[in-house]
């Protein structure tokens, strides 16, 4: 089972308030997403030269604006112990490439190709300001799984549809043939979902966009504990929104 390709476009800095509700089929006006702007803080610092050139900010280190994932403790789920590693291309690069070429996963993510391919598509998250992180997934110490966690607020996503301040967005795929289709993206989607809001406090909502045609993906995100918020018309998919929602899971 692949889960949901990652969508295009250049990052925007930029937080938009809103319910984070809309009704299947609606999205923002173009002009609706530049309403109350708000840099955070750190970006604001980093632009203006108040941070020393030689020394990035904690915010826009590696991971930073996500408070660095690769970090976070291994945790227990129904397929075994996961955890994340941070992508290092020198060591990475030639596995990552291979699930990329994957039939499978090609038809999702449109990454196939070789690994320069690859390589362009993670250098931007490696070399950026923090705000969309590449990882590999480890089940029992084994690689199999690449995930990408980002800021929803932060991203492209946000001209589409209302996005909260601290929203976490989540793509992933399998790269072993062997863990899909037997429960493993559920068990994991739900254990990261967990992580993203016990490691990130100032999180409400852990969001995914998958194409909406991608069945399997979407059960798997509704059996993890997320909800069909919207359906969003983006540039290169009609997408459901996804929403796992903090107030939700505490009270269960």
């Amino acid at each position: 089972m692949v889960l949901p390709q990652p969508h295009s476009g250049a990052a925007r800095a930029a937080e938009h308030p809103g319910t984070g509700t809309m009704e299947p089929g609606a999205s923002l006006r173009d002009d609706e997403d530049t309403l109350d702007l708000e840099i955070p803080e750190e970006l604001k610092q980093l632009s203006a030269g108040r941070v020393h050139p030689g020394r990035r900010p904690a915010a826009t280190a590696p991971g930073g604006l996500l408070d660095a994932p690769a970090d976070w403790p291994a945790v227990a789920t129904p397929a075994g112990l996961f955890r994340f590693a941070a992508v290092e291309p020198a060591r990475d690069l030639p596995l990552i490439t291979a699930w990329m070429n994957d039939p499978a996963v090609a038809a999702f993510w449109e990454l196939a190709g070789p690994p320069e391919v690859t390589a362009a598509h993670l250098r931007p998250q490696i070399e950026g300001d923090g705000r969309s992180v590449p990882l590999l997934g480890l089940l029992d110490g084994v690689p199999m799984s690449y995930w990408e966690l980002y800021r929803a607020d932060l991203d492209p996503l946000a001209r589409y549809c209302r996005t909260l301040p601290h929203d976490t967005g989540v793509h992933l795929l399998l790269g072993r043939a062997a863990h899909r289709g037997h429960g493993t993206g559920t068990a994991l989607l739900r254990a990261v979902a967990d992580l993203v809001l016990d490691r990130r406090p100032r999180c409400s909502r852990v969001l995914a966009e998958p194409d909406l045609s991608n069945t399997p993906s979407v059960a798997a995100f509704l059996s993890a504990g997320f909800r069909l918020s919207a359906e969003v018309e983006l540039p290169d998919k009609r997408a459901a929104l996804m929403v796992r929602d903090r107030v939700l899971r505490e009270a269960l």
